[in-house]
């Protein structure tokens, strides 16, 4: 019974679906498409982890060591949702080095960290 439930609802929604155009099928499945990403998009701006965050700055160009230690301070700080990254941004714009120097510097003086997003 079941499976009949289901063939019928598949008939229903092929019927529907064959009387639209092609503009409207390319607008339903963006549609449907943007409804099955967000929550997946809501998750990447909610959450971040160290490893995440690690991983970012090596890409970055910062060398595995320095990263640790970096996340760490960030993390201690309660910067670490501000993003590794950007917080590095900031800091070497700040000081107008690049981004490894920029890691360096924060490790020498985790003062930098303060006001930095105020």
């Amino acid at each position: 019974m079941v499976a009949q439930d289901r063939i019928e609802k598949y008939n229903k929604r092929r019927q529907e679906l064959a009387k639209m155009s092609d503009e409207e099928l390319k607008a339903r499945f963006w549609s449907l498409t943007e409804k099955v990403v967000e929550p997946m998009v809501q998750l990447a701006k909610e959450y971040t982890s160290p490893s995440i965050e690690r991983s970012v700055l090596l890409r970055m160009g910062v060398d595995s060591m320095t990263s640790k230690a970096v996340v760490e301070k960030v993390s201690e700080s309660g910067l670490l949702k501000k993003g590794v990254g950007n917080v590095l941004l900031k800091i070497s714009q700040k000081l107008k080095t690049d981004i490894p120097g920029a890691a360096k510097a924060l490790l020498a003086d985790k003062n930098l960290l303060n006001g930095l997003f105020s």
